[in-house]
């Protein structure tokens, strides 16, 4: 199912078993999906910067980087929600204007209200919380991104763990899954067709039986996903 709005999050924290606490947390909140859960902070950075993540929960206190020298790196790319053992550092962190600062040993409750104050700093746009009119995703090339708005979309393409955006005026590959790209898009403007397409409903001409004419493309449909097409444009069938 497309989601109104997931917010992608990543765990750093140089001990497993503290990563593997706030991971379960994540997974309880159905608008929260964990991207990563890493107890390298290099490889963090990289998620960091690549435009992965909106949310990390980040510990203080690492060996080979710190927190602070994180935010530093990457402090204005996402949301950070910080994690320690040691109070003295929340004063620090909220130099750098972090959402929260939770200290450990992390109940779920205050994991929580943490979470809700993130929810509550995410821009308004067109009149209501977190829609968006665009997403940005990483090209073909090492630092070549696109902005590509959503309405220009015709529909998208999955193979393996590459995907096809069609638009009316190119097509653009990316290194990323269909599911990965579900997570984007608002399922008032979009729809899944088949266990590899996801369709633009405004760009859909016709439905007949098994397929979709979107553009100048003709779309396989699957029985499973039928039904919910039909109702999401609110067809009346015959």
């Amino acid at each position: 199912m497309i989601n109104e709005r997931i917010y992608r999050c990543l765990v750093l924290d140089d001990q497993a078993y503290a990563t593997d606490i706030i991971s379960l947390y994540i997974k309880r909140e159905s608008d929260l999906v964990l991207v990563a859960a890493l107890t390298d902070p290099f490889e963090a950075v990289r998620y960091v910067n690549e435009g992965l993540i909106d949310l990390v929960f980040l510990d203080i206190e690492m060996p080979e980087l710190d927190g602070i020298q994180f935010l530093r790196l990457c402090g204005e790319k996402c949301r950070f929600i910080l994690t320690t053992a040691y109070s003295e550092y929340a004063l620090q962190g909220f130099d750098f204007n972090v959402v929260d600062y939770l200290l450990k040993p992390i109940s779920f409750d205050r994991f929580r209200r943490a979470v809700t104050k993130f929810r509550q700093l995410q821009p308004v746009a067109s009149g209501v919380l977190g829609l968006k009119d665009h997403i940005t995703i990483k090209g073909d090339a090492k630092h070549k991104y696109y902005r590509i708005p959503l309405q220009d979309i015709l529909f998208i393409k999955g193979m393996n763990n590459y995907i096809c955006i069609y638009t009316h005026s190119e097509t653009i590959v990316t290194y990323m899954t269909l599911k990965g790209i579900m997570n984007e898009l608002p399922n008032r403007q979009f729809c899944v067709t088949h266990r590899s397409y996801i369709v633009g409903k405004s760009h859909i001409k016709t439905i007949d039986d098994n397929q979709l004419m979107v553009g100048d493309h003709l779309i396989p449909v699957s029985k499973r996903y039928k039904k919910d097409i039909i109702e999401s444009l609110k067809i009346v069938p015959s």
